[in-house]
């Protein structure tokens, strides 16, 4: 997606490492602005080619001190200066522009971590309406701190503990904070970046989900020739289905649609999806009976990341098979594959193609992209990969994609590989493990509560307890029940259920489910836990 062709203002964030980077690009797109991350050590020609009209460094886990600590390039300063850009240093951001600058940054004599008062000590660009002495309470997470600052600027905020809050220096554009707007820890943080964006450095709210619509046909359009034909991987999730309807929009019947039943559905997953692509979607969908193939590459396996490799790999020779069986029916071969990646998954898994990011540590491979094989003929088509969840639904709107497809709670591409904690060819874990999500499910929808939530499954422990059951001894698995709200899935809470409604479903559970004899709750939020548990 190109800022110019859909019709916005881009503010680009150089991201040093922060777990919150992302937080900043979701925030900035929330008051309809676009925004973009790149690696904050990129050429400086790679942000020139952005042309951005507002710049923010990211916080990080560096110290400036530090040996190599990562910094904007070599003419960044005179590029920003010489084009009227604003610049937002937060947290180690603000820190590089002091020192850069010619300020100067210490280990500061007292940390500050977590939630801390600031005071407003002059009147400034950064807080608005905000008058000398106005207090209020932010997110902080620094261990240096701003002890001399370079000529021109101003402190205009300060903790509790004196140390410097806020800087900034109005005729030259730059402007810092030592602590974190974007987190909800801070509860005024929207409040300042809206104000900065929009009445400082002059940005329009214009960026709409109709324009990136747009965009995307043209770039399907531009990227698939008039004879070449697109397979697309249907999961049976919003987000495949949102890229195979666009990419339907686009290029019409030369898209082939497939879904594999690997083997690791949910409860009668299959014939519910396919029910739903033919009566609603009419989507012309193939599906494809792999479940002995993928059971058979995962017998033994029980590490998660090997789980992930290997499903990848196992989906893509089915793909590379299907695209043969089409170039016999068609005269010729598919040479594109359409896939639903989205923002998180290609964050967690590794940095974008093409977008230079490389400070985020891979948390997890997502099979669609950390588990793709390096000799993957088909070339990819990610319509969706820089988009978060919420944003995929507008778009999903927009193509009149029905509703109750796109309330759907995610669902890993693995399927219930990760959900099954070691082997998952061992015994009948996968048959109890559906019997049991779907017992939790169908009770979340009894309760009208679905919708309040953006994820819920159940887990299958690699453990057995005792218990008494028909006043015998049992030995028996144990289960868990996770449920989350969230806004994007980079970050979740878990969801706090009422009392009377857990002991409902672990009664229901432990009645009707052969061979289960313990229910648990997972009350991790994330962090320090991912959503799903492999």
């Amino acid at each position: 997606m190109d800022a110019q062709e859909v019709k916005s203002d881009l503010v680009l964030i150089l991201d040093y490492g922060s777990q919150y980077t992302h937080l900043i690009t979701r925030r900035i797109r929330s008051l309809s602005v676009y925004s973009l991350c790149l690696n904050g050590t990129v050429p400086l020609e790679s942000i020139v080619k952005q042309n951005p009209k507002v710049i923010i460094l990211s916080g990080g886990p560096h110290s400036v001190h530090t040996p190599n600590a990562p910094c904007f390039p070599p003419g960044f300063i005179e590029y920003v200066e010489s084009n009227g850009i604003h610049v937002l240093g937060i947290c180690y951001g603000l820190q590089l522009i002091v020192q850069r600058l010619g300020g100067k940054v210490s280990v500061g004599e007292k940390q500050e971590y977590g939630r801390m008062e600031i005071e407003v000590e002059k009147d400034c660009g950064l807080f608005g309406n905000k008058k000398v002495g106005d207090k209020q309470v932010v997110w902080m997470s620094h261990g240096d701190e701003a002890v001399n600052l370079p000529q021109g600027f101003e402190v205009v905020a300060r903790s509790q503990q004196g140390a410097v809050a806020a800087v900034e220096n109005r005729k030259r554009r730059f402007y810092g904070l030592q602590y974190h707007p974007e987190v909800t820890h801070t509860p005024e943080g929207m409040d300042t970046l809206r104000h900065f964006l929009f009445d400082v450095c002059g940005v329009s709210a214009e960026w709409k989900m109709e324009d990136v619509l747009e965009q995307e046909i043209k770039v399907i359009q531009e990227k698939v020739g008039l004879e070449e034909h697109v397979i697309c991987a249907l999961s049976g999730g919003v987000d495949s289905t949102v890229a195979a309807t666009l990419v339907h929009k686009a290029i019409g019947d030369r898209l082939h649609c497939i879904f594999v039943d690997n083997g690791l559905l949910r409860y009668k997953e299959r014939e519910r999806v396919m029910e739903t692509f033919e009566r609603d979607l009419h989507l012309p969908v193939t599906c494809v009976d792999a479940t002995e193939q993928f059971l058979s590459q995962l017998k033994g396996v029980v590490d998660p990341e090997v789980k992930r490799k290997i499903i990848g790999k196992e989906f893509i020779n089915i793909f590379d098979a299907f695209a043969h069986d089409l170039e016999q029916k068609l005269g010729t071969r598919p040479a594109y594959l359409v896939q639903g990646t989205l923002y998180p998954d290609v964050i967690e898994s590794c940095p974008p193609p093409g977008t230079e990011s490389t400070h985020s540590h891979t948390i997890k491979s997502h099979h669609n992209v950390g588990g793709l094989p390096k000799n993957m003929k088909l070339k990819l088509i990610e319509p969706l990969k820089l988009l978060f969840k919420d944003e995929v639904r507008a778009l999903g709107r927009i193509l009149n994609v029905p509703e109750a497809f796109l309330k759907r709670h995610p669902f890993p591409g693995p399927g219930l590989a990760v959900r099954v904690l070691g082997d998952v060819t061992e015994g009948n874990a996968l048959d109890v493990l559906r019997e049991v999500d779907e017992i939790f499910i169908q009770s979340i929808k009894d309760a009208g509560i679905y919708d309040s939530i953006w994820q819920a499954f159940a887990v299958f422990l690699p453990i057995k307890s005792v218990g008494v059951q028909g006043d015998r001894r049992t030995h028996s698995h144990v289960v868990a029940l996770r449920a989350v709200t969230s806004q994007d899935g980079m970050t979740a809470d878990w969801y706090n259920f009422e009392h009377k409604f857990l002991d409902d479903v672990s009664r229901k559970i432990c009645n009707s489910v052969r061979g289960v004899n313990r229910v648990v709750q997972d009350i991790t939020s994330k962090p320090p836990s991912t959503i799903e548990w492999e």
